[in-house]
């Protein structure tokens, strides 16, 4: 391992979920406050993209697309373990076995993994730490949901690998309670590293060329579609699109402000994985009163977007990050999910009853919830500016574990 501090990330992107991206850009910032002159290597689903908007000079970005992955590092890192004596070979052919072995942990910020009905990305769960656990680099969970454990496949496979793990973060009290009937040893108890994403204050100067700003003269009411959400939500035969546009002609009705939030955006692409653009343009093109929407329709960064959400009297979310981007800036949010992950962060803040499954998900139920919203907007934002403190302080104490882990490599 190398003598100077170097980490390597998995599992995050600058580009597309921005949500990744607040976790990724978290962690640099941190880091970089704890571990003075600390080299990152970020392992990347989308590495022409990442490379494009990288802008930290310490960020080396390296390809790691799931194919990629999962033969060539995968196989290289075996080959590293089981053939000492063509380690110096192994790591000049291969960048990401070369700075896997000179890193002192790896961060795997997946946000959700080895849980039940997600069988399908148990192997991508596992592809991601193997190389480092066969390298003999620790690999440092950041905050995320796992479980639960219920299917026989991923509870197996769960118990495998988890457990070697240094230390797996758990993101709220559900995440805890899978993690404890696993009988997990090597868990913290944290909070979503994105909360601990701060601004610089250049966020208002760049946000303003994408968005009018002048619209928060008036209540604006902030809506994060999610393309997750749209394939779940028309699988059991329902409109996910015309309950979106449905909502927001009833905001605008009422007399406010609406701004659309595409959470995950992808350039120069239709594809929808990690893309919730083409979403929110058909969305958009259906809207009656488009003078009282503001869509955002291009790819922010997330703090411009974080600022934006801030800027909100409301938001409904139903991107997990957009989600945690509103409750970190304290506005009033109702949230549209489909799995644990969203609950039990709302719960650290007492909160939890604004959330709901999208198997709930009807227009009236919709606008009922956001009605009740509107009135408790008080009761609720006590609640934000109470627990938030305590919430960051919770994700912040990731960086110091981190940075413990570093030096004892070191």
């Amino acid at each position: 391992m190398s003598s100077t501090p170097h980490v390597t990330i998995i599992g995050s992107a600058l580009s597309g979920n921005k949500g990744a991206a607040a976790m990724l850009e978290s962690s640099i910032a941190t880091l970089e406050e704890r571990l003075p002159g600390v080299h990152f290597t970020l392992l990347s689903m989308y590495p022409r993209e990442d490379r494009e908007q990288n802008s930290y000079p310490n960020l080396e970005i390296i390809d790691a697309r799931p194919r990629t992955l999962g033969v060539n590092i995968n196989s290289a890192a075996l080959a590293y373990r089981l053939l000492p004596p063509l380690r110096g070979l192994l790591k000049s052919r291969s960048k990401a076995v070369a700075a896997l072995a000179d890193s002192q942990v790896l961060l795997d910020q997946g946000g959700i993994t080895f849980t039940d009905g997600r069988e399908k990305f148990l192997i991508y769960n596992v592809a991601s730490i193997l190389p480092a656990l066969n390298i003999g680099t620790p690999v440092f969970k950041c905050a995320q949901a796992v479980g639960p454990f219920r299917n026989r496949i991923n509870r197996l496979v769960a118990r495998t690998f988890l457990p070697k793990a240094a230390t797996v973060v758990t993101r709220g009290r559900i995440t805890q309670s899978y993690a404890d009937k696993l009988r997990l040893t090597n868990t913290f108890a944290g909070a979503d590293y994105a909360f601990s994403l701060e601004l610089s204050g250049t966020e208002e100067a760049a946000a303003g060329k994408a968005v009018d700003l002048s619209i928060f003269d008036d209540e604006v009411v902030g809506l994060s579609p999610s393309v997750v959400l749209q394939k779940k939500v028309d699988a059991r035969e329902g409109d996910y699109i015309g309950q979106m546009v449905t909502f927001i002609d009833q905001v605008t009705a009422s007399g406010k402000k609406l701004l659309l939030v595409p959470h995950s955006v992808r350039t120069g692409t239709d594809a929808t994985h990690n893309n919730d653009l083409p979403l929110c343009r058909e969305i958009y093109s259906r809207v009656a009163d488009k003078a009282a929407v503001t869509f955002i329709d291009r790819e922010l960064s997330s703090q411009e977007l974080r600022y934006l959400i801030g800027r909100c009297s409301f938001f409904v979310a139903s991107r997990f990050h957009a989600m945690v981007s509103s409750l970190a800036m304290a506005v009033p949010t109702l949230v549209i999910g489909w799995g644990h992950k969203y609950e039990e962060v709302l719960e650290m803040f007492e909160l939890q009853e604004w959330a709901f499954g999208h198997d709930k998900l009807t227009p009236s139920h919709l606008w009922s919830r956001y009605e009740a919203l509107l009135a408790a907007q008080s009761e609720v934002k006590a609640k934000l500016d109470e627990h938030l403190p305590e919430v960051k302080k919770r994700s912040l104490k990731q960086a110091d574990l981190i940075a413990e882990l570093v030096k004892k490599g070191l």
